[in-house]
């Protein structure tokens, strides 16, 4: 019974990082309705931003992350003006082949300057573990952190858009781009934000992803990206809780797939999971259903 609480523990861990990285897709679709597959690849910036603050420039954890914020924001913005902007009415295909474009000039970049070969992150957490039933259960202090940021996130990311003026606008632009604009809404900026917020969740994400599994290279990004995408979709495209219990469901799934089932086999029965969902309710466990204007 302890093994697992383990490793339903450590399932809530990874399935936060999903979370926080599905958040960013989610917000990017439900507003801009566009996929930013870039945005795993932007994980991987942020991760390398701290990995070269601490050992390149002496930087204690803390200023690393918020180096890593910052850069992952403005590339998200510089992506959304130089690559997404121009595309704002085109087909969903175009924007579509030009996300995949942008994250393999990404991940080609990274090789160009950081090499190949993968590199051992030092994780930013400090936080000592907890030991439960007497020894039993260890929760490690990366798992706490990421699940506590998780939540933070959570509800600050939900308090921001009812709450604020900035909040509302997204709301306004999701709902409709052109009443928005009449309103008075600047829908442009108001999507640069979308991709600012997404980017810094990111940079988080990555730093979390790397402290708990102490490993980097140019592909870093890549598989969770598309695990965090599939929990977006799992919990409902477009919805801000859908992505957060999204991402808390595949993280369990996953890890108590590779203790019970098959650590070969996980990310199948994961996918699994996602298609029998889709099949039963395609909108996703909160989605809703939006109708089509004609």
């Amino acid at each position: 019974m302890s093994s697992f609480f383990t490793f339903l523990i450590n399932g809530i861990s990874l399935g936060s990082i999903y979370a926080i990285i599905a958040l960013g897709y989610t917000m990017v679709y439900g507003i801009a309705k566009m996929l930013n597959f870039a945005h795993g690849d932007v994980i991987m910036v942020g991760s390398y931003m701290v990995f070269l603050s601490m050992g390149s420039l002496g930087l204690p954890p803390v200023l690393a992350v918020l180096l890593a914020v910052v850069v992952c924001t403005v590339l998200g913005i510089t992506i959304e003006k130089i690559a997404y902007k121009p595309l704002r009415k085109a087909s969903p295909l175009a924007v579509l082949i030009t996300a995949i474009g942008v994250s393999y000039f990404l991940q080609n970049a990274a090789l160009l300057f950081f090499g190949a070969n993968t590199k051992m992150f030092t994780s930013v957490i400090s936080l000592p573990a907890i030991s439960l039933a007497e020894g039993q259960i260890n929760i490690t202090g990366e798992t706490q952190v990421t699940i506590i940021v998780c939540i933070i996130i959570m509800i600050g990311l939900s308090l921001f858009i009812k709450k604020t003026k900035a909040g509302q606008a997204m709301l306004a632009v999701s709902e409709d781009k052109g009443a928005a604009e009449l309103m008075g809404v600047n829908v442009n900026g108001t999507i640069s934000l979308t991709f600012a917020i997404g980017s810094a969740l990111a940079a988080v994400a990555g730093v979390l992803l790397c402290s708990t599994y102490p490993t980097l290279n140019p592909y870093t990004g890549s598989m969770p990206g598309i695990k965090a995408f599939t929990a977006a979709v799992f919990g409902g495209i477009g919805s801000i809780p859908g992505a957060f219990v999204g991402g808390i469901l595949l993280g369990i799934i996953e890890n108590l797939s590779k203790a019970y089932i098959s650590s070969q086999l996980s990310d199948a029965i994961v996918f699994s999971v996602l298609i029998i969902v889709l099949l039963v309710k395609p909108t996703g466990i909160l989605g809703t259903k939006i109708s089509e204007k004609v």
